[in-house]
């Protein structure tokens, strides 16, 4: 089996950009995101990486990867596969093995990156735990100790907020991002929108994870943990939701981890398969 301290090039495709970096037992190095278009491009940041000479790259284990755009799966085995032909690619899904038990009726259903997050907060953090990743969409994820992966919710994230208020109106501009607000009144459209948008944001991931936390505590389970992790977490720091860890890695890590427990099985994934460092609030 791969030992814990083996360097891992972890790779994140999502829907809107890719992050990835050379992952360890110890934390994150090198970690990058681009555009998740970028993948099929003939030069892009991970190519590069690849093709960098000398220092920790050559010694990593192998490639770790979720992704939730199937179209763009080849790219990345590509990429890997004509410059590291002898290394193992692991995909990680449903079917893979993950430290825990999965109750939600419908597996296959799950996107990798959630279950890459539930392998991390698992392993590094325990159960129960509520994660919240916060990008192009903001997912909350409930392990248990008694259900390990049970579900949880679908919301917009902020920049769906801004890019929906400009396609379905006349006059509203789209709103890049840009520092938070630091008062509630806006005095121009951008800044009213970017107030809405984000203090709007907070007070809706608020009530969701209220809305988890009342259901376990319910269930007898008080005081769960809120793990965080997301391009946009930074937006909820400092929010109303106590118990909080805040883990930019998470992803990642969860990648690594979850090669490691598979390690036996991993092997290179075929063209035609569908899915296959923290701080405190």
């Amino acid at each position: 089996m791969t030992e814990p301290s083996t360097p891992l090039l972890c790779v994140d495709i999502g829907n809107t950009h890719t992050h990835f970096g050379i992952v360890t037992g110890m934390g994150v190095t090198g970690l990058c995101s681009m555009p998740s278009r970028a993948l099929a491009a003939a030069r892009n940041p991970l190519i590069d990486l690849l093709a960098r000479p000398g220092g920790e790259f050559p010694s990593i284990g192998g490639l770790s990867c979720a992704s939730v755009v199937p179209g763009l799966t080849p790219f990345l085995r590509d990429t890997f596969g004509d410059r590291r032909p002898h290394l193992p690619i692991f995909q990680l899904s449903h079917r893979s093995k993950l430290g825990f038990k999965v109750s939600y009726p419908d597996p296959e259903t799950i996107g990798p990156d959630r279950l890459a997050n539930a392998v991390a907060a698992h392993s590094l953090y325990g159960t129960p735990a509520i994660i919240v990743d916060a990008g192009t969409a903001v997912t909350c994820d409930v392990i248990t100790p008694e259900g390990g992966y049970e579900g949880g919710i679908i919301a917009p994230g902020v920049g769906l907020m801004r890019h929906y208020l400009h396609e379905k109106t006349a006059l509203l501009p789209l709103v890049e991002d840009g520092p938070p607000p630091t008062r509630a009144i806006g005095r121009s459209t951008v800044e009213a929108m970017r107030i809405g948008c984000t203090i709007g944001f907070r007070g809706m991931v608020s009530s969701l994870i209220t809305a988890l936390r009342r259901e376990l505590a319910a269930r007898g389970l008080s005081a769960v943990p809120l793990i965080v992790t997301g391009g946009t977490a930074h937006l909820l720091t400092g929010g109303p939701a106590d118990n909080c860890i805040t883990d930019p890695d998470l992803t990642l890590r969860g990648l690594h981890r979850a090669f490691l427990l598979n390690t036996a099985s991993a092997s290179r994934i075929q063209p035609d398969d569908p899915q296959s460092g923290s701080e405190r609030c």
